[in-house]
């Protein structure tokens, strides 16, 4: 299973229910990754997504503790057990986990790859994602060379789990 995530220097990925920036060439990466694909999804992030509703092109699969909750378009789980569930039902490698922190909390053991666009700044947050660079478990296999929106200086970097599930 895969995960994707834009993080800060401090590894913090969003604020007050938002992400901590947005770039364009990393939404366009977003897309490309994740279009055809399943993304895995806790109720917040859903519902901070474009007029809160499921991406175009994906099979969206929402997890939350609300026994009512519905929404048009996607696959609402209210159980960890039963998004693992839904998810043997679909290529590994199609799979990825896009936040938000108590998602990737949950998931990240079940995970073996990690795409991350690491941005060089430090932002006020109130969530995070944990430091791979600092996971015994894991290891940098790609980084790109820098990228820049404005100011701000980026990259792309491809972990993966060292001894692999």
């Amino acid at each position: 299973m895969n995960l994707i995530v834009a993080v800060d220097k401090n590894w913090s990925i969003g604020n007050q229910g938002q992400l901590l920036v947005s770039i364009p060439e990393d939404k366009r990466l977003f897309r490309e990754e994740t279009l055809g694909k399943v993304i895995v999804m806790g109720r917040k992030t859903l519902e901070s997504l474009p007029g809160k509703q499921p991406l175009y092109g994906r099979v969206n699969i929402v997890l939350t503790k609300n026994p009512d909750y519905k929404v048009k378009g996607a696959i609402v789980c209210h159980s960890f057990q039963e998004v693992m569930e839904e998810l043997e039902k679909y290529e590994e490698n199609d799979c990825f986990i896009i936040g938000g922190q108590s998602m990737y909390e949950q998931f990240l053991p079940y995970c073996n790859v990690a795409h991350v666009t690491y941005i060089d700044y430090l932002y006020s947050a109130d969530t995070h994602f944990p430091n791979l660079d600092k996971d015994p478990e894991w290891v940098m296999m790609v980084e790109s060379d820098e990228q820049t929106y404005f100011n701000l200086c980026y990259t792309y970097r491809l972990y993966q789990r060292k001894n692999i599930k």
